[in-house]
């Protein structure tokens, strides 16, 4: 049985994509039209789906105050900076946020997702795995995308 906007998962590759993750994701990379998104897992439907995005405008603190203190989340975030010879560069970072604080069930969940979602958002220049929120302050992004 064939389900229509749907990656069906495996036993391998823990949850599905949702069409609509990988729209979401192509309107960031392509139009700009997001800052970053946010995904979650949705146990019930068994795939990634979109949590909340952030307006282009929108800064690495409004996205940093969106990922959950205690639950585990991915997340893609465009990155603007200027080269040391004063060109407009941008990267986009994939970040998987599990929290030491949260369940063990939902970091196995995620860890075991993460592979197939990361295949399923192609263009990605970097990706961060985040425990704490230092360990992707805005200077670990800058540093990677020097």
């Amino acid at each position: 049985m064939a389900f229509r906007g749907l990656s069906r998962p495996n036993a391998t590759s823990g949850m599905g994509v949702a069409d609509h993750t990988k729209d979401t994701f192509l309107e960031l990379k392509r139009k700009k039209a997001h800052r970053y998104v946010i995904f979650s897992i949705d146990e019930k439907k068994r795939e990634v789906v979109v949590e909340k995005t952030g307006g282009p405008a929108e800064s690495y603190d409004d996205f940093t105050a969106s990922l959950p203190e205690n639950d585990c989340r991915y997340a893609v975030y465009d990155f603007d900076f200027v080269t040391s010879e004063n060109c407009q560069k941008s990267k986009i970072f994939f970040i998987a946020w599990s929290p030491s604080s949260s369940r063990i069930r939902a970091k196995m969940l995620y860890a075991t997702s993460k592979d197939r979602l990361r295949r399923e958002l192609d263009g990605i220049h970097y990706e961060i795995q985040a425990t704490d929120p230092t360990e992707m302050d805005l200077e670990v992004l800058r540093d990677r995308a020097h």
